[in-house]
C-alpha cells in the first residue's frame, strides 16, 4: 500500500504542540465539510491515530508529536494516489494553521 510521510516543524512545547493538534478533525472537517466523512481519533501517548473518508476512500494515518517537529504518517489506498498530492497539501495545510 503506498504511504504518505511528512514533517511540520513548529517551536512549541510538546504539550502546547498536542493541544493544538488535538483539533486537526475539527479543522479538516470544518474545511472539507462536503469531501470528508467517517473522521476519528485517538491518541496513542504523543500520537494521534487518525483516519476519514474523501471521496469514498479511506485514508489512516498518525500524527506524532515530538519536540520540534509534527512527523505525519500514513497510507493511501492505490485507489487514492491521484489524489495523494492535494490529500497531503490539505492535510499540510491544516496543521501548518494549526502551529502558526
Amino acid at each position: 500500500m503506498p504511504k504518505f510521510n511528512f514533517e511540520i516543524p513548529h517551536s512549541l512545547s510538546a504539550d502546547d504542540a498536542k493541544a493544538k493538534v488535538q483539533k486537526f478533525a475539527e479543522a479538516l472537517q470544518s474545511k472539507l465539510k462536503d469531501q470528508v466523512s467517517d473522521l476519528h481519533q485517538t491518541w496513542e501517548d504523543q500520537d494521534l491515530v487518525f483516519g476519514f473518508k474523501t471521496f469514498g476512500i479511506k485514508i489512516d494515518g498518525k500524527i506524532s508529536v515530538l519536540d520540534d517537529k509534527l512527523a505525519i504518517e500514513g497510507d493511501l489506498p492505490f485507489a487514492a494516489m491521484m489524489f495523494k498530492g492535494k490529500i497531503e497539501s490539505e492535510m499540510r495545510g491544516q496543521l501548518e494553521k494549526l502551529m502558526a
